[in-house]
């Protein structure tokens, strides 16, 4: 699976189960009631647009650390438990195609969240318009 894949299903997939309608769940009454689907399938685009910023928000609160997701990709990785290494920024500054020098981290770190956002938001995520540019 790619690290673009991961990270989306990590988001689509956080989102689904936070949506997930009541009575998916077993209760005391209904034992063998039906569960939810644990992610998003690789590929497809979920079926309502995917608030970007409230899973993302709701990451970053159940981690407990000062993490900026709207700016940091290392941040972004970090909240939804992914590895944030040099060499995972690296694979997946190669998956998106960037052609800048990835010795540079912070340049190639600000244009791999950028396209991140862009990627999600292809994918079927609502991403913040602040965070489009």
């Amino acid at each position: 699976m790619s690290i673009f894949d991961s990270i989306k299903n990590a988001i689509f997939g956080k989102a689904e189960a936070a949506e997930a309608p009541a009575g998916t769940t077993p209760t005391a009454s209904s034992p063998t009631a039906p569960s939810a689907p644990a992610s998003t399938p690789a590929g497809a685009a979920p079926s309502s647009p995917v608030d970007v910023a409230a899973v993302m928000e709701a990451a970053v609160k159940a981690k407990g650390q000062k993490l900026n997701w709207r700016t940091s990709i290392v941040d972004t990785m970090k909240a939804l438990d992914l590895d944030s290494s040099f060499s995972a920024r690296k694979e997946l500054a190669k998956e998106f195609g960037y052609t800048g020098d990835t010795g540079d981290s912070a340049t190639m770190n600000i244009w791999l969240h950028k396209a991140l956002m862009k990627k999600l938001a292809e994918n079927g995520g609502k991403v913040p318009a602040d965070l489009m540019h």
